[in-house]
């Protein structure tokens, strides 16, 4: 049975004006079980992790302050969220949903977070609405817990994994894959291990032509026990904060062809969210109950 970590946390309400869209959190479970995709029994509501398995991805120092409400306004403003005691339970509750996912992934193959992809979070700081680094929690909890011994992330999200980057850096068991679009936030990017920057309207056809080129290949060299997909949905055209020009059916293709991917080969998934900012959030709904979607076809 497909699992999806869901709190009602996740739609933790900000600031009248926002640019990010928190009701996505509320409305995509809504709409999966409205359409019949999901049931209630798909869904579980993680509550908070083991503090150990935080701290082997983030800084206990860095924890502390931001449990705590400690950040200096400065680094508040990296983040870009009013920080609020709410908040910070959310970023940990998430970092749980993705935890709990990997034994689900382990048991039934895959595993999704309604949030998450949280991929710019540092081991020391956060960035661009990411506190806590999720997927990289969890790959570390893999790791401790002798689950895993190579894992491979792939970020398909717009944004480059520049959190991820940096907490797996020099870390050969940990394989990190950002395709992302070049012009887009950070402008300063880390080093991936392998990073494929897109240009500015990259189409559909140019799009998923160049991802099943590199993710066959990527298996064959790094033959990975476990893979943590974020499927950020910003590489549409519609999105405000986005530079690609992939068509719904694009993104849908995308999610497919991954999915079958890691299918195909038995290696377990764990998928996180990430970005999505069309303004119509119809759109942003769509696209990732397509991933939600597809999960039940192709492993259910």
């Amino acid at each position: 049975m497909l699992k999806i970590a869901y709190h009602p946390i996740y739609k933790h309400p900000l600031p009248a004006g926002h640019r990010f869209p928190m009701a996505k959190y509320e409305l995509l479970p809504q709409q999966l079980l409205y359409e019949g995709s999901c049931t209630q029994e798909n869904f579980f509501e993680p509550a908070f992790p083991d503090d150990q398995y935080v701290l082997n991805a983030h800084e206990e120092g860095y924890y502390q302050n931001l449990t705590n409400l400690n950040l200096k306004p400065s680094e508040v403003r990296k983040i870009g969220f009013p920080l609020s005691e709410d908040l910070v339970q959310r970023e940990r509750i998430i970092a749980e949903g993705t935890i709990r996912g990997c034994g689900f992934a382990l048991d039934h193959g895959i595993a999704m977070n309604i949030a998450g992809g949280t991929h710019h979070a540092y081991s020391n700081r956060g960035e661009a609405f990411c506190m806590l680094n999720d997927q990289a929690i969890g790959a570390r909890y893999l790791q401790d817990k002798g689950l895993a011994k190579k894992i491979l992330i792939i970020d398909l999200d717009v944004h480059q994994g520049n959190g991820t980057a940096e907490i797996f850096e020099g870390d050969t068991s940990v394989f990190t894959f950002s395709m992302h679009g070049r012009g887009n936030y950070p402008f300063k990017k880390e080093a991936s291990d392998l990073d494929i920057p897109l240009e500015k309207g990259t189409s559909d056809e140019v799009y998923l032509s160049i991802l099943k080129k590199t993710l066959p290949e990527l298996l064959d060299k790094v033959q990975p026990d476990f893979i943590f997909y974020l499927c950020g949905v910003d590489v549409l055209a519609s999105d405000k904060l986005g530079t690609l020009g992939m068509t719904l059916e694009g993104c849908r293709e995308r999610d497919r062809y991954v999915l079958r991917t890691c299918r195909k080969n038995k290696i377990p998934v764990q998928c996180s969210m990430g970005g999505g900012y069309s303004p119509d959030i119809k759109i942003i709904v769509e696209a990732h109950a397509n991933t939600f979607r597809l999960a039940q076809e192709i492993y259910f």
